[in-house]
């Protein structure tokens, strides 16, 4: 652990790990699977002090092997080391800003705050003629840094505020063709972090290169962590019609179909909102069967997801074939347990149609009776 914090459950965590389970989509304590009341966390100062005295001691121990804290940069230090990315994007240079900011959260905070780091950092990828070590040590930094405070909101207005936009997408392009894979997904966590409103995402999403390269990405399948990065951002930039179109139209669905993450119940239930969308998903038997599965097996977000995008089918479009492969995949049962757990709202009206609407296809279930304002599954 590097920055130690509690839960409301007493249990401590590094804070990056347990960040990083709650933005997607968990709401329980990893160690007990309890139901957090709450998702806030306190820092654990005691842990903290101990893990700083135990590096000190280790890095004392001869022939220690123990990773060490990097001393601190001055401010000359610092100042010195961007004008040398600034005047020529110098590989060794970003190499330890890059080492210093990887170190801690107070690293981060330092360059964060001193005066211009974020405009040089960004500024190396609307130049031309960057080696591609210095752009992925580039997006590398604005992966770290870009959870600070304030941090996201910069780079969006220099960025895909500015007039700048058409010089900085073919750099993440350039990136996504030429980089190694873990540059590549934080290139793609670096754009999605930008798109905070319609104009950016907008922004995004007409950039038909950047589009074509993420879905090829997307096809083929290479790592689930890219396919996760890949398939959030084109979550997160399908805002219009046209855009789901688009990408219903380039197979998106049947990408997806081949290994169903929480991340894709999310690009599925965003698709299912258009016609097209629904029809492809429906005419996919393999990625209904998938969606089936992933019932209760995901966290409760992503359990919601996969009732939306059912629902979507079998009550929106009444695919027959659709609520077959419900009943084939044992979702009857699963929706009735989700239905029970629920409090009154939208996916317990959700889990109700569902259950009317397969009632015609569950001929060897005693669902003839069955009331769906019950609060108990009567059993079969």
């Amino acid at each position: 652990m590097k920055s130690p914090v509690s839960l409301c459950t007493g249990i401590t965590y590094d804070r990056s790990s347990i960040q990083q389970w709650l933005e997607s989509g968990h709401n329980t304590c990893p160690a007990t699977m309890q139901v957090l009341p709450s998702k806030d966390f306190i820092p654990n100062l005691t842990l903290h002090r101990l893990i700083s005295l135990w590096i000190q001691s280790s890095t004392l121990r001869p022939g220690s092997n123990s990773p060490k804290l990097l001393p601190a940069i001055s401010e000359v230090r610092a100042k010195l080391l961007m004008e040398r990315i600034e005047s020529q994007s110098c590989v060794d240079s970003l190499s330890k800003v890059f080492e210093f900011v990887s170190c801690c959260e107070e690293n981060r905070r330092f360059f964060v705050r001193f005066d211009g780091f974020v405009e040089v950092i960004t500024g190396i990828l609307r130049r031309k003629c960057v080696e591609i070590e210095a752009l992925e040590m580039t997006v590398g930094i604005l992966d770290l840094i870009s959870s600070e405070n304030g941090v996201k909101e910069r780079l969006n207005k220099l960025i895909l505020k500015s007039n700048q936009e058409s010089n900085f997408l073919p750099a993440i392009v350039f990136i996504l063709q030429n980089g190694s894979l873990d540059s590549r997904v934080k290139s793609v966590r670096v754009l999605d972090s930008l798109a905070l409103d319609s104009e950016s995402k907008r922004r995004i999403s007409d950039s038909q290169d950047l589009i074509c390269i993420l879905l090829q990405l997307l096809q083929a399948n290479s790592s689930q962590s890219l396919n996760d990065a890949v398939t959030s951002i084109l979550t997160t930039i399908s805002i219009t019609r046209s855009i789901k179109s688009r990408l219903i139209e380039n197979g998106v669905v049947e990408m997806v179909s081949n290994s169903i993450s929480e991340k894709s119940l999310k690009l599925l239930a965003t698709l299912s909102s258009c016609s097209e969308g629904r029809s492809a998903i429906s005419s996919n038997t393999k990625c209904v069967a998938g969606v089936v599965d992933k019932l209760l097996k995901a966290s409760n977000t992503a359990t919601e997801d996969a009732v939306v995008v059912l629902w979507s089918v079998c009550c929106l479009n009444k695919e027959e074939k659709v609520r077959e492969a419900v009943v084939k995949g044992n979702g009857v049962t699963k929706i009735l347990v989700i239905m029970q757990r629920e409090g009154e709202g939208t996916v317990k009206m959700m889990c109700r149609d569902l259950v009317k609407a397969v009632r015609t296809v569950c001929k060897d279930l005693c669902l003839g009776s069955y009331e769906t304002r019950t609060t108990h599954i009567r059993p079969c």
